[in-house]
């Protein structure tokens, strides 16, 4: 990835400067894009496309090493009686969890990623959410899930919030930064769009919804103007920035929802799970039950499939 693009000295100015959103005119367009159908064999591609694209979590206070070990197993065969089945992208657990995560993972190709700086709140001093960074990063985390301050970009204080994600950049080493946004505490669609450029400026390699744990998490059309912004940013700076709605996305039927809306609002660039990914747990069950119904032309029964 290439360095931090550094925004004009005035944060403020340049952030205000960015077009405004069009509420009616993005959530008639997601709701638009909702209603596309696709072909059944075109269904199976997607579905498979999906399944790569999960990053698979748990981020609960009782996980425990036995339970992040077989989800770490599930995320390299996600349908043990099917070998066809491909791998998920990621899985992502708690800074306490990735190394028994790394033991299982180690050399497979599915990525490792650990949520820090004080998740779900951001509400801790910078020294300790690099601390928390840096020692997830140590134990085996390729990828890192961030949350901004909230407080401080609601407050306007823009340059707080940069210097945090630059710095949480620099921690990461060669890990990947994702940064969340909270968008549900964001309270318009303007904020989600400043944040993403904000992030984007910083150096996220992606930039994402939700921690799942507010009420509101990943909507489409909060995905659609992140799209936008890092279809916009590409444009502009000639880098490409990955994008991840996480929260609320349980079925297939949704999921193909996000991809339609990914390949009509940023294109086929971003079909990959280098550059689009899917924040869940239950979503990879009901994938892999449509899944099956495609394939053998039966739904597997509902214990078929481990539940996360």
């Amino acid at each position: 990835m290439t360095a931090t693009l550094h925004p004009p000295a005035s944060l403020r100015s340049v952030m205000h400067g960015l077009p405004g959103v069009d509420k009616v005119g993005v959530e008639a367009r997601a709701a638009a894009l909702s209603t596309r159908s696709i072909k059944t064999t075109s269904k199976a591609a997607a579905i498979d496309l999906a399944i790569r694209m999960v990053d698979l979590t748990t981020l609960e206070g009782a996980d425990t090493t036995g339970k992040v070990r077989a989800l770490a197993a599930k995320a390299l065969r996600p349908d043990p009686a099917d070998p066809s089945c491909p791998p998920v992208a990621a899985v992502c657990v708690y800074p306490a969890m990735v190394p028994a995560v790394a033991e299982v993972l180690r050399g497979s190709g599915v990525h490792l990623a650990s949520v820090a700086t004080a998740f779900p709140s951001g509400q801790a001093p910078l020294e300790v959410k690099l601390a928390d960074t840096r020692d997830a990063v140590a134990a085996g985390a390729d990828e890192i899930d961030m949350v901004i301050s909230r407080g401080a970009f609601l407050s306007g204080d823009y340059r707080h919030v940069y210097d945090e994600i630059v710095a949480v950049k620099e921690a990461c080493g060669p890990a990947h930064l994702k940064v969340i946004l909270e968008t549900g505490e964001l309270g318009t669609y303007d904020n989600v769009r400043r944040a993403s450029w904000l992030a984007m400026w910083a150096g996220a390699d992606f930039i994402k919804t939700s921690t799942g744990k507010v009420p509101v998490a990943a909507t489409l059309p909060v995905t659609l103007v992140m799209l936008e912004a890092v279809r916009d940013f590409r444009a502009q700076t000639g880098r490409q920035v990955g994008v991840k709605p996480a929260g609320g996305i349980r079925t297939t039927k949704d999921a193909i929802k996000y991809l339609v809306t990914v390949a009509e609002t940023a294109g086929d660039d971003w079909l990959s799970p280098d550059w689009f990914r899917f924040g869940a747990s239950s979503l990879l069950n009901d994938l892999l039950m449509q899944r099956t119904k495609l394939t053998t032309g039966h739904y597997a029964g509902p214990d078929y499939f481990t539940l996360d």
